[in-house]
C-alpha cells in the first residue's frame, strides 16, 4: 500500500511528503502526531518540529541546512526559510565492515560479452573514431558521412517523412497541428556489413591544443581511456600534427591503462600526409581494415565480476535519494559481493557526506586522497564565487531538492554500503574490484563520459525529471525515481524504480531486480532506450570549474 509520508532516518527532523499534502492534513508517524501547517507538494519535506533561525536541519542522518526564518512545526522547507550547511569532515577511522548482501543466486551466474586481450570483457563491440584536436573535427564528421551508412549503421530519421508532411499541409492550406510522428525503425544487424561490430563512434571534442598542458594530457588520458576500454575492438586517431595532444603523448596514456595493448590502433596525420582526399582515404582503408579485425570477435560467457558499472544521476528529484539512487545502491553491493567493479563520481553531489565516505576507505591513504580531491575541488570552485552549494538545478529546487547537502546525501546511496577500495582523479582508470569513487564534475555529460573513459561497461542513471542522455560505447540504463515519470517519459526510461515509492517492492527487490536487467544488456539481449535513439554524449573536462 502506499503511503502519504516517510522518514528516511531516524535522526531526521523532516518528514518527505510521498503524496501532495493539503493544509491541515493529519498523520501519526511512530507515534508522533502531525498536522501540516501550509501544502507540501510530493517530493518536499515538512518539519518534525519548530524550528529557530540557526536550527540545524537533518535528512538521511546527515546536516543539510540551517533555518533561515523560523519555521513551524509540520511546515514546509523551502529555498526561503532553508539555507545549505553541512558538516565538515577529516581522517577520521576506518569503518569497513558491512553487510554483505546474499549473492548464492548469481554465484554461478555469466553474461555473454567481449573477451579483450587485457583480460577485461566487454558488453559492446565498437570500433572509435578519434581526433587528437578539434582541427580534426571537419575531417571525422567527412568519415562519419563516408562510413556510417554503407557499411549499415545508418539511422533512420523519423522526423524527415514528418517534415515533408508538414511542408505538403502548409503549401496545400490544412492545419499542421494535426500530423503526427509515425515511428521508423531503425537499422538492424542483418543491415550491417560487419555482423559482430555494433557500430562506429566518432568521438568529437574541442580541446586537445590551444588550453594548458595539462588539459592536453588529461585529454590524451580519457581518449586512451575509451580506445583501450573493454567495449572497443579498435580505433582510427586523427591528427592535425602541431598539437598539444601529440599521438605520443597518447601511446603514453595508451601504456599506463594497457601494458600490452594488442587492439588495432591505426594513426592518420593531415600535416604528413597533405591532401585531404588522400588523408580521407588513408583513414577509410585503416578503418576498413580495422573493421575485418574486429569483425572476427564473438561474444563467450563471462563472469559478472568482469562488469564494472558507473552509478550516475541527473534531472534528480525529491525522490530520487529515496528510490532509485538506494535501488542501484544494492545493486552496487551486490556487484561488490560478485566480485565486480562500480564506480562512483559526481564530486560537487557528495558534499556533507565526505565524512562517511572518508571512513569508509579502506586505509587512511585512500581516505587522505579523497578528502584532498573534495577539498581542492570546493576550494577552486568557491574562488570563482560558485562553491558546491550552487550545484541544485532550478529543476532539482523546485521537486525538493531545496540543497546541495540534501541533493549530495541522497545522491551518494547510488554507492551502497560497501568499502571504497580506491579513490581515482579524472581520468584514471579503475584496476580494482569494489567500490571506487571517481573525481567528476556533477555535470551528467562530463560524469558519465569520465565514468566510461575510466572503465564502466555498463552506466545505471537515475531521474527524476527525465533527462535524454547516453554514451557512443557504454550503455547507459535509465531509471526513474517516480512512476509518473516512467509512464510520461517510457520512450527514454528502462527501468522503473517509483515502485518503492508506491509501495510495490522493497530497495532491496528493486537493486536484484536492476542487477538482471544488467546481465541481459551485457550479454546483448537487452538494447537500452539510449542505445535505440543513438544519444552519443561525450564532452571532455578541461578541469576548470564545473559543477
Amino acid at each position: 500500500m502506499k503511503h502519504a509520508i516517510t522518514k528516511v532516518h531516524p535522526k531526521d527532523n523532516v518528514i518527505v511528503a510521498l503524496r501532495n499534502l493539503d493544509k491541515g492534513e493529519h498523520f501519526t508517524y511512530n507515534g508522533e502526531e502531525f498536522v501540516t501547517a501550509e501544502p507540501v507538494a510530493a517530493k518536499h519535506k515538512f518539519t518534525t518540529q519548530e524550528l529557530q533561525p540557526g536550527d540545524e536541519v537533518y535528512m538521511y542522518g546527515v546536516l543539510v541546512g540551517k533555518a533561515k526564518t523560523a519555521i513551524p512545526k509540520a511546515a514546509r522547507i523551502s529555498v526561503e526559510n532553508l539555507q545549505h550547511a553541512s558538516d565538515s569532515f577529516t581522517l577520521g577511522k576506518r569503518k569497513t565492515e558491512w553487510h554483505v548482501p546474499d549473492v548464492s543466486r548469481w554465484k554461478e551466474a555469466t553474461f555473454n560479452g567481449y573477451h579483450r586481450g587485457d583480460g577485461s570483457v566487454g558488453v559492446a563491440n565498437y570500433w572509435v573514431i578519434v581526433p587528437l584536436v578539434f582541427c580534426e573535427n571537419r575531417n571525422v564528421e567527412v568519415l562519419r558521412e563516408a562510413l556510417v551508412e554503407k557499411l549499415g549503421y545508418g539511422r533512420k530519421n523519423k522526423y524527415n517523412q514528418f517534415t515533408d508532411e508538414i511542408i505538403s499541409s502548409y503549401k496545400a492550406g490544412k492545419n499542421i497541428s494535426e500530423i503526427t510522428v509515425e515511428y521508423t525503425p531503425s537499422a538492424n544487424k542483418e543491415d550491417r556489413l560487419f555482423k559482430n561490430v555494433d557500430g562506429i563512434k566518432f568521438l568529437l571534442h574541442d580541446g586537445g591544443c590551444g588550453g594548458t598542458r595539462q588539459d592536453a594530457r588529461a585529454l590524451c588520458g580519457l581518449l586512451a581511456g575509451y580506445i583501450t576500454h573493454s567495449n572497443v575492438a579498435g580505433a582510427t586517431v586523427l591528427s592535425l600534427g602541431c598539437q598539444n595532444a601529440q599521438f605520443s603523448i597518447l601511446q603514453e596514456e595508451i601504456a599506463k591503462r594497457s601494458a600490452g595493448f594488442d587492439k588495432p590502433l591505426y594513426l592518420v596525420e593531415q600535416q604528413k600526409i597533405g591532401l585531404e582526399k588522400d588523408v580521407m582515404a588513408e583513414a577509410i582503408r585503416k578503418t576498413f581494415e580495422g573493421l575485418t579485425i574486429a569483425d572476427k570477435q564473438e561474444r563467450k560467457p563471462a563472469p559478472l565480476s568482469k562488469l564494472v558499472i558507473g552509478l550516475e544521476c541527473g534531472g534528480s528529484d525529491g525522490f530520487s535519494g529515496i528510490s532509485a539512487n538506494p535501488a542501484i545502491g544494492y545493486t552496487s553491493d551486490l556487484l561488490v559481493a560478485l566480485g565486480g567493479s562500480v564506480i562512483l563520481s559526481e564530486f560537487p553531489e557528495l558534499c556533507g557526506v565526505e565524512q562517511e565516505l572518508s571512513d569508509r576507505c579502506v586505509d587512511e591513504t585512500t581516505a587522505l586522497r579523497f578528502n584532498e580531491l573534495m577539498t581542492v575541488y570546493n576550494n577552486r570552485a568557491k574562488a570563482v564565487g560558485s562553491g558546491f552549494d550552487m550545484n541544485p538545478s532550478p529543476g532539482n529546487i523546485k521537486d525538493g531538492l531545496i540543497t546541495d547537502a540534501i541533493k549530495s546525501a541522497g545522491a551518494a546511496k547510488k554507492g551502497g554500503s560497501s568499502p571504497v577500495t580506491d579513490v581515482l582523479d579524472y581520468p584514471e582508470k579503475v584496476t580494482k574490484p569494489g567500490l571506487n569513487l571517481l573525481c567528476t564534475p556533477g555535470n551528467d555529460v562530463e560524469s558519465t563520459t569520465a565514468e566510461v573513459g575510466s572503465g564502466a561497461n555498463v552506466v545505471l542513471f537515475t531521474t527524476g525529471l527525465g533527462t535524454p542522455t547516453g554514451n557512443p560505447i557504454t550503455p547507459v540504463i535509465k531509471l526513474s525515481s517516480n512512476t509518473a515519470l516512467y509512464n510520461k517519459m517510457p520512450d527514454i526510461i528502462d527501468i522503473n524504480t517509483g515502485t518503492i515509492i508506491d509501495g510495490e517492492e522493497t530497495i532491496e527487490q528493486a537493486g536484484e531486480r536492476i542487477l538482471e536487467y544488467v546481465v541481459k544488456v551485457a550479454s546483448g539481449e537487452q538494447v537500452v532506450a539510449a542505445v535505440k535513439h543513438g544519444q552519443d554524449d561525450f564532452i571532455v573536462w578541461k578541469r576548470g570549474v564545473s559543477l
